[in-house]
């Protein structure tokens, strides 16, 4: 037997919130899955991002409680480009959305920035710096 990664799975208080942040990054998450207990988007090379709400996860877990003190997960989503990753950042911040580290150019090699979900999970926006 050989288990396979197939799925990233974040559990959301606002499916609806949830979804419209994700969509608006560009994951397609089919019409009427914010009114969903659970939703998913199909990811290029076969993932899934699947959403869960909390009370979709209580109802096989009674005893499961969100974290406290920050997010355990992010997700790291790579930009075209530089100046993406500014684009992109600006878009979300200026529509309301968490901006926790404003892009910079980090000593790895890349434009980096990260922004957080509703729930706080941190998704990390990158692209390669030029001649990296």
């Amino acid at each position: 037997m050989t288990a396979r990664f197939d799925a990233i799975g974040l559990v959301v208080s606002d499916m609806a919130a949830s979804v419209a942040f994700y969509r608006r990054l560009g994951f397609p998450f089919p019409e009427g899955s914010g009114n969903q207990p659970h939703a998913e988007a199909a990811l290029p090379g076969g993932l899934r991002l699947m959403l869960d709400t909390e009370d979709t996860v209580r109802s096989f877990h009674a005893e499961w409680r969100p974290p406290r003190g920050g997010s355990r997960a992010s997700l790291a989503l790579r930009c075209d480009g530089p100046e993406e990753v500014d684009a992109v950042y600006a878009d979300l911040v200026g529509a309301g959305y968490h901006g926790e580290l404003k892009p910079w150019d980090a000593f790895w090699g890349q434009r980096y920035a990260t922004v957080h979900d509703p729930d706080g999970n941190g998704v990390d926006l990158f692209a390669p710096l030029p001649g990296q």
